[in-house]
């Protein structure tokens, strides 16, 4: 999800509810402690330099349950980081705490809206080099049968 499509929805909000993959809600109580740019200049595992930009939120709970953070506010917030940083019309990361294996560390999600939530939704590692790492092209799988019989040999039509 684009900065842009998120200022749209949260014109037409009363309130922001961020949902994880696993369905749970990010309590209601959460704070955006950060909106920003991130940067990353990088070379891929084929000796390719590249550069990616991303728009970035970063979600917290604190013990101030009585704060609600409303769309106008982030709304503000967004813009000014915007006018601040110069951040384009980027694709938006949300960092928030999570649990792996009992551990608790920082999780970066994708984002989407469902008509009534923000959807925190999972990210993936990719080799971007492929060709050149020898890494083989995923083969479409099918089964036997499945396959159009007519187009199969017969075993007694000498084809095979």
């Amino acid at each position: 999800m684009k900065l842009s499509e998120v200022k749209a929805v949260l014109k037409s909000l009363d309130t922001i509810g961020f949902q994880l993959p696993e369905g749970e809600l990010v309590p209601k109580h959460f704070h955006v402690t950060e909106v920003g740019k991130i940067t990353k200049a990088f070379i891929d595992c084929g000796g390719v330099v590249r550069n990616e930009e991303v728009a970035n939120f970063q979600l917290w709970n604190a013990n101030d349950y009585d704060h609600r953070l409303h769309p106008e506010k982030l709304l503000n917030i967004i813009e000014l980081s915007e006018n601040v940083l110069k951040i384009d019309d980027l694709e938006i990361e949300v960092e928030y705490q999570t649990s792996v294996n009992s551990s608790e560390t920082i999780g970066k999600f994708g984002l989407e809206f469902d008509g009534n939530n923000f959807l925190l939704t999972t990210k993936q590692t990719n080799c971007l080099a492929q060709d050149q790492c020898g890494i083989p092209e995923n083969k479409q799988r099918i089964r036997l049968s499945d396959l159009n019989k007519e187009s199969c040999c017969d075993p007694n039509s000498n084809c095979c």
